[in-house]
């Protein structure tokens, strides 16, 4: 394949990124909605959300990467915008039933997804080790991060 062959496709490197993207969100929501699956307990779902977050960003770097580091402007986009929308509305019910109201649950919400991005960015930079187990135990951390946002909350 040439340099040039994905252009046949793609109007321009923004447009090639921005399917790729499109694609890790996607990924993301189904990952996310199998993890939530099952789970009765509202802050448990969030717990196991953020765990799934970290092992994404785990197996899936490059999806990972260019849904979080590409810098695409999604109002070009809009398949990427809806992708990345279709995350947050999986997720926010289930931060709406911890929350007061609809601000506090995209708060809370959001707080959850920082710390586990977070924790999923020392993953991948090798601040914790490497191997399978160091996988497993920052999935814990993001889910005990997780709850501990959640317990934070309902004590307010």
């Amino acid at each position: 394949m040439s340099v040039a062959a994905p252009y046949k496709h793609f109007t321009d490197r923004d447009a090639l990124l921005a399917e790729l993207a499109t694609q890790g969100y996607r990924e993301q929501r189904n990952r996310f909605a199998a993890a939530v699956n099952g789970i009765e307990d509202p802050a448990e779902q969030l717990a196991s959300f953020a765990a799934a977050y970290v092992r994404f960003a785990a197996e899936e770097p490059a999806l990972f990467d260019v849904s979080f580091n590409a810098g695409l402007d999604k109002s070009r986009f809009a398949e990427l915008a809806t992708a990345g929308d279709e995350v947050a509305r999986l997720l926010l019910p289930v931060a709406r039933r911890l929350a007061s109201n609809p601000d506090a649950a995209f708060d809370l919400l959001l707080r959850i997804a920082a710390a586990a991005h977070g924790l999923a960015v020392f993953l991948r930079l090798g601040l914790f080790g490497v191997g399978d187990a160091v996988l497993s135990d920052t999935e814990e951390k993001a889910a005990r991060t997780a709850r501990a946002i959640t317990r934070q909350d309902a004590g307010s």
